[in-house]
């Protein structure tokens, strides 16, 4: 239907191109349409495995058959539009307060203003009894820049309180850590991770504005719902994951007689090792434990070319969000998502319809409608884990997360510059709009690990993800900067994302657009994007291809 459609608007027009009459899919009113339905208060916030979070991949799914597109998993007759995600979730009952005992006085903490708190691994209750902290700075092993920050510590059973982000760089190693860039190394998960594995009992992540990238109500509302892992995750657990306000902490390090400022000091520097604090805590923590499903969502377009449709580029966004949660001043508890990512997905499936309609490229195309994005990428995880397509068959990943509403910009803001041979594409693209591509405006806030393309950049997939840009038209320097500033101070994870008539969404229709000529491009060159030479990813990739070629 999309092609007569085309071909009518070809003849009528008689000078418009194909490509042009088919991506006018792409419009202000197809983005409104699919965010106003996914947004909509109806899905409740598609926590994942509710109501909510099944009609949302049901709505996809129809999208996706409707435009005449293949099912993306399996083959055949056992083709299927969904691969299961099997998740298993905590709804933490954490104390009123947590009591931090050093050797004569108590420091009470209270939970949700001063500490959240949840149960670390799948289980109703969790216990933690008399356990020392340990200041271990920024809990990171880095080899490749000769960092430990645990040394030979024996932190069995320890709590341990661990700063977010990862070290600056100085004046005389500038690039440690790749200067204000932040690496996975900065985030909360590698920091649970790398606690759990030394057997600690916890570990508390002392946040702030700045190293986190968001305020304090972001901790409180993204981690007060149910904390969902997958079912087959069988990595090292702790009783206790917890964040802490840096005020609150500061408190109970002086009780204890330490400076926590010079202990902070310390740990900028490669000499630094454990510190044992004199302080113990206990908490008991209860939950309710819970099993369900969630799914990803994909299908194909195939290529045209008999030697390259075996391989694909994948667009990607996530479908899920935050669910139900605490009331918000106005009373409203339903956190809609939808710049983040009911956007997303409307940019997708408004490439769909643009490109199932035009010419196939010579690569197949693939897109992906991912879960539980906000509980830690684990959709994107396991569609990593068991892609549909080996990994050095897929040539590419566009993630979507969140769409441009500030109007027309004349930049684009590409996250993770400098690691691919894609930059080059997407400034190719932007030049023919008369733009021009700028490096992460906020490169502090570790974009490029936060977000679904990461789970494919670790078996190797180059990976374009690109934010809003800042250089907004028809409007003073600086503007657009301040204004997603905001968004994220008053309106990131909380109930206030909700659809808005008012959006102006030209920019977001020219930045989608740019994203299809990018997948275009990627899908009719000869050979497939690379990693730069160095980067952290280049290495799975050559494996990766080497095991691709070795396959019939």
């Amino acid at each position: 239907m999309k092609t007569i459609v085309c071909a009518v608007a070809i003849m009528t027009l008689g000078l418009v191109s194909a490509e042009t009459a088919c991506s006018q899919s792409i419009s202000q009113s197809s983005l409104r349409g699919h965010i106003r339905f996914l947004a909509d208060d109806l899905l409740e916030g598609r926590g994942p495995g509710t109501r909510g979070d099944a009609i949302a991949r049901t709505y996809i799914q129809t999208q996706f058959q409707t435009l005449g597109l293949r099912p993306g998993f399996g083959a055949d007759e056992t083709a299927d539009w969904s691969q299961t995600v099997d998740l298993v979730g905590v709804q933490t009952d954490a104390p009123e307060t947590i009591e931090f005992a050093t050797a004569d006085q108590t420091i009470t903490l209270g939970d949700h203003t001063d500490m959240v708190s949840v149960i670390g691994r799948p289980s109703n209750s969790a216990s933690v009894r008399d356990a020392q902290l340990v200041f271990v700075g920024y809990g990171i092993v880095a080899p490749q820049y000769d960092w430990d920050d645990y040394g030979d510590a024996d932190l069995r059973g320890k709590v341990l309180v661990m700063l977010n982000n990862d070290p600056v760089g100085t004046e005389d190693e500038p690039d440690l850590f790749e200067g204000n860039r932040r690496l996975y190394y900065g985030r909360w998960d590698y920091k649970y991770e790398m606690a759990a594995a030394r057997g600690a009992a916890g570990a508390i992540i002392l946040h702030t504005d700045a190293s986190a990238g968001y305020p304090w109500q972001v901790i409180q509302t993204s981690w007060s719902g149910t904390e969902f892992d997958l079912a087959s995750d069988d990595s090292p657990t702790m009783s206790w994951e917890a964040w802490s306000t840096m005020p609150a902490m500061r408190k109970v390090f002086a009780a204890a007689r330490q400076d926590l400022d010079q202990c902070i000091e310390a740990a900028q520097s490669r000499s630094f090792r454990p510190i044992a604090i004199d302080a113990k805590v206990s908490i008991e923590l209860t939950g309710e434990l819970t099993k369900t499903q969630t799914a990803n969502v994909a299908a194909v377009l195939p290529g045209s070319d008999a030697e390259l449709r075996d391989q694909h580029v994948v667009v990607m966004a996530h479908h899920d969000h935050l669910g139900i949660g605490d009331r918000d001043q106005t009373g409203d508890g339903i956190y809609n998502g939808a710049v983040d990512n009911a956007s997303g997905v409307a940019a997708l499936l408004s490439m769909a319809a643009a490109m199932s309609g035009d010419q196939p490229p010579r690569r197949s195309v693939m897109f992906v409608s991912v879960g539980a994005e906000e509980q830690g990428l684990l959709g994107s995880k396991v569609f990593a884990a068991d892609p549909p397509v080996p990994p050095g068959r897929l040539a590419a990943v566009i993630n979507i997360d969140g769409i441009n509403t500030l109007g027309r910009t004349r930049d684009i803001n590409v996250i993770g510059y400098g690691k691919s041979s894609l930059d080059n594409v997407v400034a190719k693209i932007a030049k023919s709009q008369s733009r021009y591509v700028s490096p992460d405006a906020f490169p502090d806030r570790g974009y490029f690990y936060r977000s679904d393309q990461f789970s494919l950049a670790k078996i190797g997939v180059p990976a374009v993800y690109l934010h809003t840009g800042t250089d907004v038209r028809d409007r003073p320097p600086g503007w657009g900067k301040r204004q997603l500033e905001q968004w994220t101070e008053t309106i990131y994870h909380q109930p206030s994302d909700q659809y808005d008539p008012d959006w102006n969404l030209a920019g977001a229709v020219e930045d989608t657009e740019l994203l299809m000529k990018v997948v275009k491009e990627v899908a009719n060159a000869d050979q497939m994007p690379t990693w730069n030479p160095g980067d952290e990813f280049e290495a799975v990739r050559l494996r990766s291809l080497q095991t691709a070629a070795a396959r019939p």
